[in-house]
């Protein structure tokens, strides 16, 4: 990455890509903030000093994870397994059944699958286990991620924003910013060895945005 796509990368991810309050962050203004975009540079120490588990090797370079490697972001909650046949709890889904999970179709929600009691996330519509390094540092493999669907007839995205995608190349866990123009969006992997890439919208069969992180044990 070069100074402005290391910017623009930070300002997504510390602030859903509002100029004016990752400026606030760092405490100068957000003229400061257009200048290093305008002009391709940035203040290494300052950022350093003011972003939460910044990756020094990769301010320094442009290379490697953003993040440092360690604690996820999300916040990380008990989870309680309930009794066999229980209705209680926020069902732990297959890949298998995601079509169904998107829709809220009755045949998905009385999959025979483990259900789990998280009072933090009492809005999430299911759980589906992470698969694959594309998210690390912040969701590894065999994690949990709650998941609350989002209508398609009213479809918003939040910048930046991490969001299950049920879509023509098969479910995918990433973040959403905003494409080259309004029909697309750019899909992003935490894990800066996976490029970025676009979809168009009309290839969602599903959205459902991720709410929190359960990490077993």
């Amino acid at each position: 990455m070069n100074k402005k796509e290391m910017l623009q990368a930070l300002i997504d991810h510390y602030d859903n890509g509002n100029k004016s309050q990752f400026a606030k962050r760092l405490g100068i203004s957000a003229q400061g903030i257009s200048t290093w975009l305008s002009r391709g540079t940035l203040d290494i120490e300052l950022i350093y000093s003011k972003c939460e588990r910044i990756n020094s090797e990769w301010l320094l370079t442009g290379e490697g994870n953003m993040l440092k490697e360690g604690k996820a972001q999300r916040q990380q909650e008990p989870a309680c397994p309930t009794p066999n046949n229980s209705i209680e709890g926020i069902p732990l889904l297959p890949l298998s059944a995601m079509a169904g999970a998107f829709t809220g179709e009755a045949s998905v929600m009385e999959y025979e699958c483990e259900r789990y009691v998280i009072p933090a996330f009492k809005g999430a519509d299911f759980l589906i286990q992470v698969k694959g390094d594309s998210m690390q540092p912040t969701y590894y493999s065999g994690d949990l991620v709650a998941c609350q669907r989002v209508p398609l007839s009213d479809l918003f995205f939040q910048w930046n924003k991490t969001y299950v995608l049920d879509t023509v190349q098969g479910p995918l866990i990433k973040r959403v910013r905003r494409g080259s123009d309004d029909d697309h969006l750019l899909i992003v992997s935490d894990n800066a060895d996976y490029e970025p890439f676009e979809l168009s919208r009309d290839q969602f069969y599903g959205v459902a945005l991720v709410r929190g992180l359960v990490r077993l044990e």
